[in-house]
């Protein structure tokens, strides 16, 4: 089964039995930047300096990726100032991963669980109902990371997003982040990428550090 990049960091960032989303505010600017910087790769949008342009909207045929590309086109067009990427990162955070979980819950990978907390706020959860996926994603990841394998342009692209969203422990719970971190950055500066998908990979590392640092000055 072919998952999209947000599908990948959204089944890492869930509890696989409890279900509940683990660094969710990071994990939810990486899931957004994911379904970005797939379209980036699909020749989509294209991403420079920091600013975007939707340069086709034929739709990919990944109902997910299609849903959010609609929805980006319409910003763009009613967008009067410059397009700039951590804009529209901000704008689409929640209503991407709320699409990303609904799309897994459809591909039958979580299962949707509604609850209360203290018997008053609604909360809803998605533990794991087929984890053949995400043991392969771990399996990929791993080969990659710590044992060096050659990456190609998908894998490069969820290790650089990871890495951007400080997600180390998310991909590598059982290994200290000091032993991964390294090899992340270097798989992050893309040199496994063609030119179009190393400066998208770039770009997008770019803008999520900057809603990342952002959004920690405001809580600070």
């Amino acid at each position: 089964m072919t998952v999209t990049l947000a599908e990948d960091i959204a089944l890492l960032s869930l509890d696989d039995e409890s279900g509940a989303a683990k660094e969710r505010q990071s994990a939810g600017w990486a899931v957004a930047g994911g379904i970005l910087l797939e379209l980036a790769m699909a020749g989509r949008v294209t991403v420079h300096d920091g600013l975007l342009e939707v340069s086709d909207t034929t739709p990919t045929g990944t109902a997910l990726l299609d849903g959010r590309l609609e929805q980006l086109e319409e910003w763009a067009t009613r967008r009067k100032s410059r397009r700039k990427v951590a804009d529209w990162l901000t704008k689409d955070q929640s209503k991407a991963v709320a699409a990303t979980v609904e799309s897994l819950c459809a591909r039958g990978l979580v299962t949707e669980e509604r609850g209360k907390v203290l018997g008053l706020f609604p909360v809803r959860r998605y533990p794991e109902a087929d984890g053949s996926v995400e043991r392969e994603l771990r399996a990929r990841l791993t080969a990659v990371v710590v044992h060096g394998m050659e990456p190609d342009d998908r894998t490069s692209g969820l290790v650089s997003l990871l890495h951007a969203a400080k997600l180390h422990r998310l991909a590598f719970p059982d290994v200290p982040r000091k032993l991964v971190a390294p090899r992340m950055a270097k798989i992050a500066d893309g040199q496994w990428a063609g030119d179009g998908v190393r400066e998208a990979i770039r770009n997008m590392q770019a803008a999520m550090v900057a809603v990342t640092v952002a959004t920690t000055v405001t809580v600070l």
